[in-house]
């Protein structure tokens, strides 16, 4: 059986290939990319697999570059520009070996001019599990019987923006962004470099089978704090650093609580998470009541914020109402305006009462130096 410094070693020679044609924006997307090529060998292994994502703000970042050279250190790469639900899931179901997809140009499948893409969306996510399948219709007319198509597989993807919050939370996350004038790659020659790729691949296979056992059977010690989906999608890499040892380990735990921080900084969560920590955090901060003609005026003047411009419009007392009733009170009751006496009229408007309960449960933790109260507004007992 291959040593653990041979494991090392490997993972040492892959992350070098990575450095060679990669500028990724920290020390820790380097382990990471080089725990998720590796655990491409290794799907049958693991409960789940993570999606790795390679996302920038702007074109030229390096992300294709990216995704080119681990389509030479995976096995059977399938690369994927505007590829159709159906291709991909029957590809992954077709018998002949489980594909890693490398999508490319995300962005233009779930960017904001490209609709939603349920089926799409709903192979990637279903595909994040073992045990994930497809269902579709086979047949003709009355003769359609439903069959299930598994869709389990490793995919990365590289696009400019963001995804839906369901593939991002499965996600590896890698920020990408322009390479400065002091950072240096080498040009990456696909006819010269891929066979050096290839010979790095088929190292990682023949490790994997020789580790495969070993990592089946591996229950790796998470690092504090991380439970839940962010576990779900390091475990797997994770188990790959402790079969190959050295300082696999120790990278790995240390890249994982990097990555993972940055995550959570970096998401707003859906759009009404990012709706209840505003007004906790910014709108009715020491305040028990506000009318919703002032909930609106703040939220839409919060600069880093969407409610101005939402599909072209401000945020609106409609659209307001319809989010908020989507939570609970401690009551459970549907979160809804209330009258709010003021001097001389009532008005309609939410109670921080209501409000709180959702706030607990949903949003991230308070800033640790609470805002003050907005200029000018009263806090009403």
């Amino acid at each position: 059986m291959t040593s653990t410094t041979d494991g090392a070693t490997l993972l040492d020679a892959v992350e070098a290939f990575h450095r060679r044609f990669n500028v990724f924006p920290t020390e820790a997307a380097f382990v990471a990319v080089t725990l998720w090529d590796a655990h491409a060998h290794l799907l049958d292994c693991f409960d789940s697999t993570p999606r790795l994502a390679f996302l920038s703000p702007e074109p030229g970042s390096g992300k294709t570059r990216a995704l080119e050279i681990v389509e030479t250190l995976v096995p059977q790469p399938m690369t994927a520009v505007n590829a159709s639900a159906a291709a991909l899931f029957r590809s992954v179901s077709s018998g002949n070996g489980k594909p890693t997809i490398l999508f490319d140009e995300i962005d233009t499948v779930f960017g904001p001019k490209a609709g939603d893409n349920e089926e799409l969306r709903g192979f990637l996510n279903a595909g994040h599990r073992r045990t994930g399948v497809t269902y579709r219709c086979i047949g003709d007319g009355g003769q359609q019987t439903v069959q299930a198509f598994p869709s389990y597989c490793a995919v990365a993807v590289a696009g400019l923006g963001s995804l839906p919050d369901t593939i991002l939370s499965r996600s590896v996350i890698i920020r990408m962004r322009r390479r400065a004038r002091n950072e240096k790659v080498q040009s990456f020659r696909a006819r010269i470099h891929e066979a050096e790729g290839h010979k790095l691949r088929d190292r990682l296979a023949r490790w994997a089978d020789q580790v495969r056992e070993a990592v089946m059977g591996a229950w790796p010690d998470m690092p504090d704090g991380v439970t839940d989906r962010p576990a779900d999608v390091w475990e797997p890499l994770i188990a790959i650093a402790d079969a190959a040892g050295g300082d696999w380990p120790e990278r790995a735990r240390a890249a994982c609580v990097e990555l993972v921080t940055a995550s959570k900084a970096n998401d707003k969560g859906s759009l009404g998470v990012r709706l209840l920590t505003d007004l906790r955090d910014q709108v009715m901060v020491g305040i028990d009541r506000l009318p919703t003609v002032a909930i609106l005026d703040r939220l839409n003047a919060l600069d880093d914020a969407p409610w101005a411009d939402l599909h072209g419009k401000p945020l609106d007392n409609r659209r307001l109402s319809k989010m908020l009733a989507e939570y609970m009170t401690a009551d459970n009751e549907p979160i809804t305006s209330r009258n709010i006496k003021t001097a001389g009229s009532v008005l309609k408007g939410y109670y921080a009462a209501d409000l709180a309960d959702a706030w607990a449960r949903y949003c991230p933790p308070p800033p640790e130096s609470p805002l003050l109260p907005l200029p000018g507004v009263e806090n009403v007992a």
